[in-house]
């Protein structure tokens, strides 16, 4: 298979459209911390790359060994999906009203857990699994090839989107936290929505 202008195009494209949640949760965990060091930024964008680079793969193997079964778990990705971010929104939403003690904060600040982030990077990467089955044909180097161009967009998209939150979150700092649970609710719900319609 031939890599051309069109693969390459496909490919960035792909990535564009399947970072836009995870651009969307990045912004939401840089307004809850504004002061966010680079170092915890690269790692959150890193990890949104790195599922986007594993989940079109974990599809393409699935629909070329495992089809049938791959397709009746498809139908629950919205729903895991909306789970998954619910309840980390959720969570933010209720810090941010009940209000945080001084050392809560700081203790927050200091770095998003890994399993928070763990959370995230499946939610917003979840439905990237169905890529899977647009490059079922790709020899595995072309899938690979999708893959990796995909996760170097979302990593440039959410590094952004990481910016992007620390200027909105450094100007509404006390409601941070409340704005930033309620877009992963609302990321939740528009994924369930779209993954049900």
């Amino acid at each position: 298979m031939a890599l051309g202008f069109a693969f390459f195009l496909n490919s960035i494209l792909f990535g564009v459209g399947l970072a836009m949640d995870a651009f969307s949760v990045s912004v939401a965990n840089a307004i809850a911390d504004p002061d966010m060091k680079h170092g915890e930024r690269l790692r959150i964008a890193g990890c949104f790359a790195l599922f986007q680079i594993l989940m079109p793969l974990l599809g393409w193997l699935c629909v070329r060994t495992i089809a049938e079964s791959f397709t009746a778990f498809q139908r629950f990705i919205p729903w895991i999906a909306l789970g998954l971010l619910l309840y980390i929104g959720g969570k933010m939403l209720l810090e941010g009203v009940r209000g945080r003690t001084e050392d809560e904060e700081e203790a927050e600040r200091k770095k998003l857990g890994h399993g928070t982030l763990l959370l995230q990077g499946v939610a917003t990467s979840i439905d990237a699994l169905s890529v899977g089955f647009t490059i079922e044909e790709y020899p595995f180097s072309a899938a690979l090839t999708e893959a990796l161009i995909i996760g170097a967009v979302t990593l440039s998209i959410c590094l952004a989107g990481l910016f992007l939150g620390r200027t909105i979150g450094r100007r509404l700092d006390r409601i941070a936290p409340i704005l930033g649970g309620l877009i992963l609710i609302g990321i939740g719900v528009e994924i369930f929505l779209t993954g049900i319609f």
